[in-house]
Order: structure tokens, then sequence, then C-alpha cells
């Protein structure tokens, strides 16, 4: 498949570096707060997937010694600028040979692997995740459940892309971020929750539990269809105690 990562971009990685936790976006973080406190011990953690550092900065305000990692320059570049005394790190695809092994309580993953394409790139990514983690390390895994791609949100809309209700797991899908000035689609991989139970079991990783935030009538946003249908997935998950690399 022919996918092309719309972050390795400095007009978006400069719009992207405004964004906080409005919308639909306070939803995938709400909870993570919690999350990490009842599954996670230690606190050396790697932000993978960082961007302009908006999840690794969030990750420091709860304590923890965070690297930041990116593939994107445009993204490091501004991440750097924004917060200067944060430690981000600009890494070539798929390649964690500057990190150590069994050195991480947590790794971060936020929104990243909706922008990883083909079972062979995540599996990759998921096995060099699995060797940085502690023996009792945990990976939070957040990404986009395939519904955020054929409904409308407060902070996304996906009406001008019908085609996105027939794609398949591992398709490409275009959705438009209604919070931030660049208006241009994103371009995402829809991937199942079959496909990734797949993958854990292909790298070493099993799931702990999973959690579908939804939103309640009394948050202060103008809702959408986030009090019924759960926009985001999170995963938790832990190394197996049979690694299975096959």
């Amino acid at each position: 498949m022919d996918f092309y990562n719309v972050y390795e971009d400095e007009k978006r990685a400069d719009s992207y570096a405004k964004l906080e936790f409005p919308g639909t976006y306070y939803l995938a973080f709400r909870d993570l707060p919690d999350i990490i406190n009842e599954h996670v011990r230690g606190k050396k953690a790697i932000d993978f997937g960082c961007g302009t550092g908006r999840s690794a900065r969030f990750l420091r305000k709860l304590d923890f010694e965070t690297t930041g990692i990116d593939i994107a320059q445009d993204m490091i570049r501004k991440a750097r600028e924004t917060d200067p005394e944060g430690d981000y790190c600009l890494v070539e695809d798929g390649d964690f040979s500057k990190f150590e092994d069994n050195t991480y309580d947590l790794v971060l993953s936020v929104f990243t692997f909706d922008n990883i394409p083909t079972m062979e790139k995540k599996v990759k990514n998921f096995k060099e995740i699995a060797r940085l983690l502690k023996s009792d390390g945990k990976m939070v895994n957040l990404v986009s459940a395939p519904e955020i791609y054929t409904h409308e949100w407060a902070s996304f809309t996906t009406k001008d892309f019908p085609e996105n209700k027939c794609a398949r797991s591992g398709d490409k899908v275009k959705i438009i971020m209604t919070d931030v000035e660049d208006q241009r689609p994103v371009e995402d991989v829809v991937w199942s929750h079959e496909d990734y139970e797949k993958v854990y079991k292909r790298t070493g990783l099993e799931i702990v539990k999973v959690y579908k935030p939804l939103a309640r009538e009394d948050e202060p946003y103008e809702w959408v269809n986030e009090t019924r249908i759960p926009p985001w997935i999170i995963y938790v998950l832990k190394k197996a105690l049979s690694l299975n690399y096959s």
C-alpha cells in the first residue's frame, strides 16, 4: 500500500503544536492518569510517536521521566521549540537501537499506530517496544476506533469521505481535524480489534485490559456521537510470559 505519513509536514506540525485537549481529544486523555496509576509501577517512560510533544508533556505532569520519540523531523523540531527542557529524539522508522532492553516502566503511544501501515510494520514496532519494557512494564496503546472514520464528532468530520464506510482493516481512510488551523484531510489506516489481537500475539505482548471511553452529558463540550459511540480504544499491554515472535 502506498501510504504517506501526513505528519512529516512543516505546516501541519506548526498547526498541531497549538492543539491541547479539546472536544473528542479530551476523551482520549481524560482517563489516562487513572489507567496509568492502576497498571504502571515506576516512572521511566517513552512517548512513542510524540509528535509536537503534547503527550510527552502530559506524562511529565504525571511525574514520569519521559523521552519523546518520533520519525517526523518537523514534529520533533516543533516539540523542542515548544518545550526546550523536554527530551525529544528523532529516530528512523522502526529503529529503536538507541534504547536499551528492559529499561522502561511505560511506553505510551497516542494515535501513532493509526499512521503505521501494514501488519509487518506494526509487528516490527511492537517487537521493539516489547524489548524496551521491563519485565513488569506496560504499554498503553491508544488508537482510533474504526467507527471514528464513519461518524461525525466534536473534533472531527468524515462526511466528505463516504468511501470510509467500505474500508476494511488495513485500508486507508480520511478524516478532517476541526480543532486545528490546517484543515487538510488526514490520511490514516483503519485497523480492527481482531487485527490488533493478531499483532500483539506475534510480538510478545498480551492484553491486560481494554478501555473504550465514552463522554458524559455533564462535560463542558458539545458532543455529537461521543456519548454513545467510543471514538478511541485504549489497550493496556504487558510482556507475555511465553514470547511468540513467529
